[in-house]
């Protein structure tokens, strides 16, 4: 209904021309992207790149790829106004520093977990030794053993393929 109204002259002009306070012609490049309704969709776009390069840039590419261009310059536009610098490489850039910071967390959650496994194991197999009576040792800091399921006797609890650095982590080096 938009394209028919606008062929016939009875719509007002896209966000891009009434900011750009001129008339939308029919054949508008900004119309298919920049709705009348959406204007500050256009505003950022504007102050970042300009009106002209982006009539060129939108010029140049296929239609088909118009659309995911002009996603791509609003979302590029809006990362500017918010950091001038960065842009949207500040915000992969501090996506990128919590994606390491997270996966340090879970290495030492995981080392941690392989070290109370191997203090459970030693635990188990100390109190078998011991005619199945409790002997407390520095190993096992004084607490009882658990008895591990039958299943997971003998069986790799994890896999050791993963190096991790603990010395720079404040962690003993097991």
């Amino acid at each position: 209904m938009n394209e028919s109204n606008r062929k016939r002259g009875v719509l007002s002009p896209c966000a891009a021309c009434k900011l750009l306070r001129r008339r939308c012609a029919q054949d508008c490049v900004f119309a298919p992207y920049f709705p009348a309704e959406e204007p500050h969709k256009f505003a950022n776009i504007h102050r970042v790149f300009g009106a002209s390069n982006v009539s060129k840039m939108l010029q140049e590419l296929p239609e088909h790829q118009r659309e995911d261009a002009v996603s791509s310059m609003v979302y590029e536009a809006n990362a500017r106004v918010r950091d001038p610098v960065y842009g949207c490489v500040g915000a992969i850039s501090s996506l990128q520093q919590q994606i390491d910071l997270l996966q340090t967390q879970l290495a030492l959650a995981q080392a941690e977990v392989v070290h109370l496994r191997v203090r459970q194991n030693a635990s188990y197999s100390s109190s078998n030794s011991h005619g199945g009576f409790y002997a407390a040792s520095p190993s096992n800091s004084g607490s009882p053993p658990t008895t591990l399921p039958a299943s997971s006797r003998g069986k790799a609890i994890y896999n050791m393929d993963m190096v991790f650095d603990q010395a720079n982590m404040g962690y003993p080096i097991w």
